[in-house]
């Protein structure tokens, strides 16, 4: 009898594991250093300015910083400049200026028995940063 009980558990725990793990929002950060370029040590996050436009000071360009992030549920904008800032600070940047921010098809779902199948979009927001050393 036992054994019955955990395995009901597992059964309907799988789904249920599912269920939460879909419903939580998600971030996650990549960065691709440009070949050719200066190499810094990694500098504080937390001094990393996020900036809209190009800085009126020289810089260098050190690499890009990208960002997916769900949109339903969306994380918050706290989560997404943490990991630019994050990202940045990696390359060794001073700041990082935001060059692409948009929602977009990143995947599908298929659901349904193969004789009656539908397919759902996924989307995604992508976040797209250079970051940046001053001169």
């Amino acid at each position: 009898m036992k054994n019955g009980r955990s395995e009901k558990l597992a059964i309907l725990g799988a789904p249920l594991f599912l269920f939460f793990l879909l419903a939580c929002s998600y971030v996650s950060m990549r960065t691709m250093p440009y070949v050719g370029v200066p190499h810094f040590p990694p500098s504080d996050p937390a001094r990393i300015v996020i900036l809209h436009e190009r800085p009126a000071r020289p810089v260098d360009k050190l690499g890009e910083v990208i960002v997916d992030a769900s949109v339903d549920p969306p994380p918050s904008v706290t989560e997404i400049e943490a990991k630019i800032r994050q990202g940045a600070a990696q390359l060794g940047g001073d700041a990082a200026v935001l060059v692409h921010d948009r929602t977009r098809r990143v995947g599908a779902v298929v659901t349904g028995p193969w004789w009656d199948r539908s397919v759902s979009s996924v989307e995604g927001r992508i976040v797209v940063a250079v970051a940046v050393k001053y001169k």
